[in-house]
């Protein structure tokens, strides 16, 4: 039996996620709204999220061979929905410093992690990408959350 596409987005919106930007510092910064973000493990830290084949900006994070995750709060809904689209200027009026690898830590996030690429691997219609976590941190406060198709008010 072949499962729907629609079907299995409507019924996996049913888990509730936390809401990243991926970014990383080349000779312009770049960066990218993901939803597919876990930690992966402790012995060695790695953490794992998986870009869309479709990404413009995924194979350029891979050349530079380092990125950050930025954990969003709850009231970066707006760096969310920037990160998320094509074609513009995703750092435009982005306050930001560099992380430790050099890439971009969004200022206000809950929370960062600086990673080098660990692994990759082929994830159907994403890229299932595994990072060695080299430094991190995290601020007090509530996570920007994502349940069926929809922000959660917090």
């Amino acid at each position: 039996m072949t499962v729907p596409g629609r079907l299995m987005r409507d019924v996996l919106g049913s888990f509730c996620s936390g809401v990243v930007v991926v970014t990383a510092a080349g000779p312009e910064p770049v960066g990218f709204t993901c939803q597919s973000f876990a930690s992966l493990s402790l012995d060695p830290p790695l953490v794992t999220f998986a870009p869309g084949r479709g990404s413009r900006t995924w194979p350029r994070i891979r050349e530079i061979g380092s990125f950050c995750v930025n954990i969003l709060a709850a009231d970066q809904r707006h760096l969310s929905d920037a990160f998320a689209r094509s074609g513009t200027d995703k750092f435009a009026g982005v306050r930001w410093s560099p992380s430790e690898l050099g890439s971009p830590v969004l200022d206000g996030v809950l929370a960062w992690i600086d990673c080098e690429i660990w692994a990759e691997y082929d994830g159907g219609d994403h890229t299932i990408v595994v990072g060695e976590v080299r430094a991190l941190a995290a601020a007090p406060g509530e996570p920007l959350l994502f349940h069926r198709g929809a922000y959660l008010a917090s």
